[in-house]
């Protein structure tokens, strides 16, 4: 088999464990959703960096205990670590890429995902999933994490303003998942996570972060993965490494700059970023490549 289509295949088994969201984006002609074809959002979900990023986003949000206490308490993620990872590609696809009616659907899915998700951390305070400042923690480390991987390891460099445009779009999406805090530039959306008064370490927060250090992934992948989870640990702020106990190898950078530079030559720019620009008729980016069709077609 070509080497560009098997290393994309064994990428794309791994997302394969939940129904594709955009399967019916095309009845919805002409609707850009939140974001559309000359968003800064659209750019930066579309590259491969996205593997990363989302890598870090899963570590960080670990260093809040009442939000990692929910995940370990209330989720199969060991049990079913594909499955889980699907179903977060899905909500990222259909709130990025996705016609509004699709975006309403994935919000939809997540709230009642949500309900019963409630308890009590370590340090005896409640929570619950559909809690307002624990809706903030996930989706803005979510968001600065996908910008962050894409700064280091993304195809094109993005300018301050892009940047700050980037924290803007992804605050619309903050404040339909209901979020009290939503910062509007790229500065302050780093400040805000990492001066966060309740992150701290927590048995729920090493026993995630030793999950993402060695998952029951295929034997095929594992390695690859090893090398992104070194790649995203680089890139976190050195206050939230010290409470999430990873180190920064210096040849991590370098490593996952490579690595993204190989699946970006094997699997291109996301298929769903091009169907989303079919959808809303957007001319297909001069200096981007897509090389998988639409899952649809």
């Amino acid at each position: 088999m070509n080497p560009r289509i098997r290393i994309a295949d064994k990428a794309s088994s791994l997302f394969a464990h939940a129904d594709y969201p955009l399967a019916h984006s095309m009845d919805y002609t002409d609707d850009p959703g939140l974001f559309g074809p000359q968003s800064v959002t659209w750019r930066v979900v579309g590259d491969v960096s996205t593997f990363i990023g989302g890598i870090r986003a899963l570590l960080i949000q670990a260093a809040h205990p009442e939000v990692v206490a929910g995940v370990v308490d209330h989720s199969m993620y060991e049990s079913d670590p594909l499955g889980r990872l699907s179903r977060t590609s899905a909500y990222v696809t259909a709130t990025t890429y996705g016609a509004m009616p699709e975006v309403e659907e994935a919000l939809q899915r997540v709230r009642r995902a949500h309900v019963g998700v409630e308890g009590t951390s370590h340090r005896a305070r409640p929570y619950t999933a559909n809690g307002a400042q624990y809706a903030a923690w996930v989706h803005n480390v979510l968001a600065d994490s996908f910008l962050a991987g894409y700064e280091a390891y993304g195809a094109h460099p993005l300018t301050d303003e892009d940047a700050d445009r980037y924290v803007m779009e992804q605050a619309r999406l903050g404040t339909l998942v209901k979020a009290t805090e939503l910062p509007e530039t790229r500065a302050e959306l780093s400040r805000w996570i990492s001066s966060h008064p309740d992150i701290g370490p927590s048995p729920g927060m090493e026993q995630t972060v030793a999950f993402l250090r060695n998952p029951p992934l295929p034997r095929s992948v594992l390695p690859v993965y090893q090398l992104l989870f070194h790649a995203a640990a680089a890139t976190v702020p050195s206050p939230l490494a010290q409470i999430l106990g990873v180190r920064r190898y210096v040849w991590a950078r370098p490593t996952g700059d490579a690595l993204t530079r190989g699946l970006r030559w094997s699997l291109g720019a996301s298929p769903s970023w091009r169907l989303a620009l079919e959808r809303t008729r957007g001319e297909l980016p001069p200096d981007v490549k897509f090389l998988r069709p639409p899952p649809t077609s």
